[in-house]
């Protein structure tokens, strides 16, 4: 089986292929958000969590306190469904959710859609963990992950793609989550992060499961 960097490696391949302009002006916009340390104050490793009560695709609100309790929980941030390079993460991690479970672990997958937005019926049935809606950007802002897409980008998703994202995520046009994942144990102290601007290069699901073996 292909990791996940394998495959957004070939996603990346088949974009600068297709369209290569594009994907050089992504390197650059991707290369200038580096320089300028975009993501440089995300919630680091050995500090609190965060807290957040969040809804999910049925509206229940969620608290990250609640989830804590039963024990150790991944919390990643993800752009939304319409992002090839998310579903491609989110599909790996199904895939091992059974191991992330076996170790006492919950997963929870935050992004800004709107709940109703947030996955089709069929896309719930088979996705078994847990989807929040950060409609606001209020707790990516909070764990440090949040970025202001260049315009280049929005313009991009909405003219080339027909995205309209501030429909998608209720208002909120411009502001999305840098790609991050991190693992918390159940006092709620991050002991594993992946920050990354590059929206696309990922955490492998085999870190994470070898970070919940640590506990």
């Amino acid at each position: 089986m292909k990791t996940l960097k394998e495959q957004t490696d070939e996603k990346v391949a088949m974009g600068r292929e297709a369209n290569p302009d594009f994907m050089k002006t992504v390197d650059e916009v991707v290369n200038t958000a580096k320089e300028f340390q975009e993501g440089k104050n995300a919630v680091k490793v050995n500090t609190k969590a965060p807290n957040f009560e969040l809804p999910n695709a049925q509206n229940e609100i969620i608290s990250l306190e609640t989830l804590i309790k039963d024990g150790p929980v991944v919390v990643t941030f993800y752009r939304g469904s319409w992002c090839p390079y998310c579903n491609l993460q989110l599909k790996a991690m199904q895939s091992r959710l059974a191991d992330i479970h076996a170790l006492g672990a919950q997963l929870v997958a935050i992004s800004p859609q709107i709940p109703d937005n947030s996955l089709n019926k069929d896309e719930i049935s088979k996705i078994d963990f847990i989807v929040l809606s950060d409609q606001n950007a209020s707790v990516a802002s909070k764990y440090g992950v949040a970025w202001k897409v260049p315009e280049f980008l929005t313009d991009h998703m909405k003219v080339d793609r027909g995205l309209d994202l501030e429909s998608i995520n209720n208002g909120n046009a411009d502001i999305l989550p840098i790609p991050a994942t991190y693992v918390l144990g159940k006092d709620g102290i991050i002991t594993w992060r992946h920050v990354d601007v590059d929206y696309r290069t990922r955490a492998e699901p085999e870190d994470i499961i070898d970070a919940l073996k640590k506990f």
